[in-house]
């Protein structure tokens, strides 16, 4: 693996949960796994040891590196320490910028996975990248390394989490931060998504309604007609969730633990998230956690929450990013405080209770390529609302739609009153206790762990070392 982020160690959002969950449950599975990282400002796990000198090729010349080694729960953690590219306060961006040497950074760690394989003589069969930042070491295979005895017919399988983000790299830096030959990429620069697509003997993103999606305009982010190009070589595999780490019954952050067998314990958590966020417990609770982007959809929030109030629901959001898109929120918080609670913040445990107090969980996503947090919900018995996109068309099947098969209530267009109206369904089955109660053994009955997307991911492999041989 080669990836920016990994849980715990370094994250800002799902990837890091993924890298990591995924490593481990092909480590179950009997895999041979190592996570190649760049060693961040305060990564320093236990056990952590010198392993590799390195003077690693680049086109600025060698560079030293130093590839620290750390024990992971069923992977090797393969640090790549070089103080100048990664001992910074963030990981991408300065002053809300890209770092501009970005394209250099993410090729120092693809080069250095790749010549700590060299170093190390140990037979490699996939070289899986997440993410336009994993796309230099992809690039640099097949342009630097196709001759080489022990690497050059490695099979590769690059993983899109999120399309929108595409590693530009102007053509006048292309030779100095990637080391790729000149005809890599458009007249004018490298965009590393693109070209780790189509240098990729298999790609795939994170869920089959995406996969399926992100073959047109609206949601191909400009790489679409990279994506069609691979015919049967592009497929989505929907992700999983820890259920160790998301489990109910053993979360010490909630006040009190409950199963799908007893729910008294959720109850008490809806309690107790009233009154630490100050709301009354006379309504629905209505919870929603995300990044305050406009993909999340928070703006459609906004729109319906005047209504979904008036109609006696109870809302607390929890999310960090662009403020303004809860601006409107925050206004509706100081009118109505023991209606609607608006955290701006990062809080990990506060994130747990939302997932454990809510009765309704909200995603009402513009694109979702997966989504974990309506897995999670379903984990801790909060029905969620979902917009039909993506992975949560992939998981959430609208309980009006299926009374028995049920798991949620779904909506189509990208518009408040339909945000709305799908609440207004799920508060109106909640008034229902008897069907409320079914509907929560049913979702927290789902199995959404990693062990089939690790099963999907081992055939995915050997369908590329198929493609390469």
């Amino acid at each position: 693996m080669v990836a920016s982020e990994c849980e715990p160690f370094a994250k800002t959002g799902g990837l890091a949960d993924v890298v990591d969950a995924l490593s481990r449950a092909l480590g179950n599975q009997g895999h041979e796994v190592d996570v190649y990282l760049p060693r961040y400002r305060g990564v320093d796990p236990p056990g952590l040891a010198t392993s590799l000198p390195l003077a690693v090729p680049t086109g600025s010349g060698e560079v030293g590196v130093t590839v620290l080694t750390s024990q992971a729960a069923g992977y090797r953690l393969r640090l790549v320490d070089h103080p100048p590219s990664f001992d910074r306060p963030d990981f991408y961006v300065a002053d809300g910028s890209d770092y501009p040497d970005n394209g250099a950074r993410f090729a120092l760690l693809g080069r250095t996975a790749i010549e700590t394989m060299r170093a190390e003589r140990r037979p490699v069969d996939i070289l899986h990248g997440h993410d336009w930042e994993a796309a230099p070491a992809l690039l640099l295979l097949r342009y630097r390394y196709a001759a080489d005895d022990l690497l050059g017919g490695m099979a590769t399988v690059l993983t899109c989490h999120n399309l929108a983000y595409h590693g530009w790299v102007p053509r006048d830096k292309v030779e100095r931060q990637l080391h790729l030959p000149a005809g890599v990429g458009a007249r004018d620069g490298v965009d590393l998504l693109r070209e780790g697509i189509l240098a990729a003997d298999l790609v795939n993103t994170v869920s089959p309604t995406f996969a399926r999606e992100s073959l047109t305009l609206e949601f191909g982010a400009g790489v679409d007609d990279a994506l069609r190009s691979l015919g049967d070589r592009y497929l989505g595999i929907l992700n999983g969730i820890d259920t160790e780490l998301w489990n109910p019954a053993t979360d010490s952050a909630l006040p009190a633990r409950y199963s799908a067998a007893d729910l008294t314990g959720k109850r008490t958590c809806r309690s107790a998230l009233c009154a630490e966020l100050g709301l009354d417990t006379g309504g629905p609770l209505l919870g929603m956690v995300g990044r305050l982007d406009p993909q999340k959809g928070f703006d459609l929030l906004a729109d319906a929450a005047p209504r979904l109030l008036d109609a006696g629901a109870r809302i607390c959001v929890l999310g960090t990013g662009d403020y303004s898109l809860i601006g409107r929120l925050s206004e509706l918080a100081t009118d109505r405080p023991t209606q609607l609670a608006v955290i701006d913040r990062f809080d990990r445990d506060l994130a747990r209770r939302i997932y454990a107090g809510a009765d309704i969980f909200l995603m009402p996503s513009r694109f979702e390529p997966c989504g974990q947090g309506q897995m999670i919900a379903l984990r801790y018995g909060s029905i969620p609302v979902v917009r039909a996109t993506g992975g949560l068309a992939d998981t959430i099947l609208d309980a009006d739609a299926d009374s028995e098969a049920g798991n949620g209530f779904s909506f189509g267009p990208a518009d408040p009153a339909a945000l709305a109206d799908a609440c207004r369904r799920a508060m109106s089955a909640l008034a229902d206790m008897d069907r409320w109660h079914a509907l929560q053994r049913r979702a927290m009955g789902a199995d959404h762990s990693w062990r089939g997307p690790a099963r999907e991911y081992a055939a995915a492999y050997r369908r590329a070392i198929e493609t390469r041989s």
